[in-house]
């Protein structure tokens, strides 16, 4: 519910074929870059499965592949301005989600259930906090 509201509203701000795996890969590929068995790892697929991600997120120009300065047989992954554009704008998204959440339900309630969830999903590697998926 909350990935599909936030995708609609990435579609209606120009990412209309970034789907809800692509947005777990970009912050896979993080600030840094990554190699698609990094990828593969840090999502729990295959490198094969990353790679094939990382080939469609090329082709709709969030990511550039290039080699490593330290080891040009490694081939890492990087974020586009267009990726990082998508990052952003989906953490707008999920913050607008958020709030409307927080007006119904109430803040405490909201802080409580994320609460919840980060107790459920503790060593996982992705952060639930929106400003997390930058840093």
């Amino acid at each position: 519910m909350v990935i599909d509201e936030a995708h609609q509203e990435l579609a209606v701000r120009g990412h209309p074929d970034l789907r809800p795996a692509h947005g777990f890969a970009l912050q896979a590929i993080g600030t840094f870059g990554a190699t698609a068995a990094d990828v593969g790892r840090r999502l729990g697929v295959s490198k094969q499965a990353a790679g094939k991600t990382i080939d469609r997120l090329t082709e709709l120009g969030y990511v550039t592949r290039g080699t490593e300065a330290a080891d040009r047989r490694r081939k890492l992954v990087r974020l586009t301005p267009r990726g990082w554009q998508a990052l952003a704008q989906s953490a707008e998204a999920f913050a607008q989600v958020r709030a409307r959440w927080a007006a119904e339900l109430g803040s405490d309630r909201v802080a409580a259930l994320e609460a919840d969830l980060r107790t459920m999903a503790a060593g996982q590697p992705f952060r639930l906090d929106l400003p997390g998926w930058l840093g």
